[in-house]
């Protein structure tokens, strides 16, 4: 008798811990991977319910690449929730001030949107 995929439990408790070197990157090429890896999409027993129990680590985030007229046309916006309260903020500029933070807005829109995506991010490490 075979026991159904759904069934089966994580029973190792190991961190994995994977490295990516963003040198020479588009920043889209590494988000990608990085959210692959927390989500546990490259295990072999991916289930989406379990947690995949994975540390990701970017390295050289400041040494990205930017593909096009990225980085002067793209704008961060959020909404202060005030009539007029729209605020944009250039790509140059977050990258001028923190090249990590770039790289954190990438990843965190493309790790899945549910109630464990902050748990998520919080295995994310970036560094410049």
């Amino acid at each position: 008798m075979t026991v159904p995929k759904w069934c089966v439990l994580n029973l190792s408790n190991m961190m994995k811990t994977f490295e990516i070197d963003a040198t020479g990157l588009a920043v889209g090429r590494v988000a990608t991977q990085a959210a692959k890896m927390l989500l546990g999409k490259t295990d072999p027993a991916y289930t989406p319910h379990l947690d995949p129990n994975t540390q990701v680590t970017i390295k050289n985030a400041s040494k990205v690449k930017f593909t096009g007229r990225k980085l002067e046309q793209k704008d961060y916006k959020h909404h202060t929730l005030h009539p007029g309260g729209l605020k944009t903020v250039a790509m140059k500029t977050v990258f001028r001030k923190d090249p990590t933070e770039v790289m954190r807005k990438a990843v965190y829109g493309m790790v899945t949107k549910n109630r464990r995506r902050d748990e998520i991010m919080q295995r994310l490490t970036i560094v410049a």
